[in-house]
């Protein structure tokens, strides 16, 4: 930190001030010790005895006048105290210099940062501030981030849900308004292209809402023990005839036989039902899915693997995002919506657990870990 002129001449007059006081104080003692020596003939014999002992030097010289042993000891304080005003002001105007960058924070500049460095313990307010600076400035990103992210979501969802809803009205507007020009077989099918439309769009508008549930801060989920292991096995059933459909296979594996953990089941479910669906639909040249469940110390891992196409790098790691989709575009032609890895996601951190996808050429895995007990039940088990 550089000191401007002013302030140099500050603390130049504080010296000068300092030192003046200090010369005026000794004077002052100096003289009441000497008068009270000259007006005592005791202290003058016990001075004298004193001196007489103290001698130094290779002549056995001996300090003869307890003057200069006073201003000897004076002088040796008052250069203490000068230091320590001098000192003393310097940290003051360290502190208006920070106060001053302070003041400029505080203006609007949220991105300053303070760039001197000291050699005292006033570094730990700077570097106190500029930590809280760059926790302000990733705050904003943060912000900007979600402002976009919700931009994004409502245009994505204005998107998903435009598309089903033009085509419903155009073919219920086709039987509305030619119903007399149409044929049996066709009202049949424009009215069942719309049914078809319109679960289409219910099927987009539960996902919003489970999406949302999934986003609340004050989510609660309702844990109970279940058996893992079986709850994959009746998943795994209620999906083998898709799974024949797509020729391909649906199996479990389990180790232990029998997995109990604590877990909201139907939110637990939901999480691997729409594993196993991102499987069916994006799994291209599957030949099989696979839930295959472990044991480990403190938590459960189970792996939901298909041998379908390679998910590309780029992918993985957006993967979870909402609306994201592997194809790159807003095409529904799988059928999904985009939020399926995403409430997936939701779902696993409400567990206090994680969950990320690996890809090759041979396999493509998406890994959930969660634990065996959930904190909120230990609280229970405690009362």
């Amino acid at each position: 930190m550089k000191l401007t002129g002013r302030e140099k001449w500050l603390l130049f007059w504080e010296g000068i001030i300092t030192i003046g006081i200090l010369v005026l104080l000794d004077w002052s003692v100096l003289t009441i010790i000497d008068q009270v020596v000259h007006t005592n003939e005791s202290f003058q014999i016990g001075i004298f005895e004193i001196k007489s002992g103290l001698s130094f030097g290779p002549e056995d010289l001996r300090i003869w006048s307890y003057q200069w042993l006073g201003i000897l000891i004076i002088g040796g304080l008052d250069l203490w105290v000068l230091i320590w005003r001098l000192v003393r002001r310097y940290r003051a105007l360290q502190m208006d210099h920070i106060l001053s960058e302070l003041h400029y924070i505080a203006a609007g500049n949220f991105k300053h940062h303070i760039s001197f460095k000291l050699n005292n313990n006033l570094q730990e307010i700077i570097d106190s501030v500029n930590a809280m600076v760059d926790a302000q400035i990733r705050a904003r990103e943060d912000e900007l981030a979600i402002e976009r992210s919700k931009d994004e979501m409502i245009t994505n969802i204005s998107h998903d849900l435009r598309t089903p809803l033009t085509s419903i009205i155009g073919y219920l507007g086709l039987v509305e308004n030619e119903y007399d020009k149409l044929t049996p077989e066709l009202v049949q099918k424009y009215t069942h292209t719309a049914y078809a439309k319109a679960t289409q769009m219910k099927s987009l508008v539960e996902e919003l809402f489970e999406f949302a549930q999934m986003q609340q801060l004050d989510l609660r989920l309702n844990f109970e023990k279940i058996n893992l292991s079986e709850l994959l096995k009746q998943l795994s059933a209620s999906f083998e005839l898709e799974a024949q459909h797509k020729n391909l296979s649906i199996v479990t594996a389990s180790i232990p036989d029998d997995i109990i953990i604590d877990a909201d089941p139907d939110k637990i479910a939901r999480l691997f039902m729409n594993l196993i669906q991102n499987a069916l639909k994006y799994g291209t040249n599957a030949t099989y899915i696979k839930l295959v469940s472990r044991l480990e110390k403190n938590f459960v891992e189970v792996r939901v693997i298909n041998d379908g196409k390679k998910i590309p790098a780029e992918a993985v790691e957006h993967i979870f995002d909402r609306f994201y989709r592997v194809e790159g575009s807003r095409s529904t032609k799988t059928g999904g919506t985009g939020l399926g890895l995403a409430i997936a996601l939701g779902v696993v951190e409400g567990h206090n657990g994680s969950i990320y996808a690996t890809s090759d050429d041979s396999k493509t895995e998406f890994i959930v870990q969660v634990p065996i007990i959930q904190r909120s039940m230990e609280k229970l088990n405690a009362k």
